[in-house]
């Protein structure tokens, strides 16, 4: 399910291209303070809790789109099989940018808007493109908000001229935590290609790279640290297996959720949004 696996920029795959940080923007306090990277697919680029670095990056050996920060995944999130569905009727195929499927939506590769910045917030905006990338159009939008030792991340994508199917979600690469605690309710098992699928399972024990349903707060412990991460998503990747980081991502859907008939439905007009929530406190 996560995105990128052993750090390497592979040019067959354009979600592995490199992609720099470029201008920042940062919110908060001296306690609390995250950086964004609006041109860089409108992510977190950092995040400082009273000088403890949380997440991976964008350096020399984290370069490529999909391996660094904390970016949005929209219009999708996680893998289309095959970059392939049919919706209301018509077949599409959007172009295959990790191995055989197509990743993570397009919001992570493009610049974001800045529609609004202050101490404390940070508004982003994206018209979302009508090509092959994706052939919907549509808008979306992200709020971040800091209060204290709580980050707020709120993401939305609102339907244009046409229905489209969507999902939302975020990517964060944490630094790899000293502890995680995660109980999840049930698994979608994957398949020989890695996919999601139904029905759901019982969840195995760890190390991961799947989508759980999950319903309670998960956290990361860290330097004498912990992060508690909440959301109004019920459904989580989790990815564990690198030394490096571990990846935990809030969905509204699991991966390939338009072939699953998961995703949500949007008529003309319409909104899907979602929120995310992380809130540190002392071990």
């Amino acid at each position: 399910m996560a995105a990128e696996r052993d750090g390497s920029v592979m040019s067959f795959d354009s979600a592995q291209a490199a992609l720099a940080p470029g201008e920042l923007v940062h919110i908060g306090s001296d306690g609390l303070s995250v950086a964004i990277a609006p041109s860089a697919g409108g992510r977190v680029a950092q995040i400082h809790c009273d000088g403890v670095e949380w997440l991976v990056g964008h350096d020399a050996d984290h370069r490529a789109m999909i391996a660094w920060g904390s970016y949005p995944m929209v219009p999708w999130a996680g893998r289309i099989r095959h970059g392939k569905f049919v919706f209301d009727g018509d077949a599409h195929a959007l172009p295959v940018n990790l191995g055989a499927h197509a990743i993570h939506g397009v919001g992570l590769a493009m610049p974001w808007q800045v529609d609004a910045h202050g101490p404390h917030e940070v508004e982003l905006s994206l018209e979302l493109p009508v090509d092959t990338r994706w052939p919907f159009g549509g808008r979306a939008h992200q709020r971040f908000h800091v209060s204290g030792h709580v980050l707020r991340m709120e993401m939305s994508v609102t339907a244009g001229e046409h229905a489209m199917p969507a999902t939302l979600g975020w990517h964060p690469w944490f630094h790899k935590p000293d502890r995680l605690d995660f109980h999840p309710e049930a698994i979608y098992p994957r398949d020989a290609e890695g996919m999601a699928t139904l029905p759901t399972a019982a969840p195995p024990s760890g190390p991961w790279d799947d989508c759980f349903v999950n319903v309670k707060p998960v956290v990361l412990h860290r330097e004498g640290q912990r992060v508690r991460l909440t959301s109004d998503c019920h459904d989580w990747v989790v990815y564990d297996q690198p030394t490096h980081a571990t990846c935990v991502e809030p969905q509204t859907a699991p991966p390939d959720a338009v072939n699953l008939a998961r995703a949500r439905v949007l008529a003309p007009g319409e909104t899907l949004s979602a929120w995310f929530v992380l809130e540190w406190f002392d071990s």
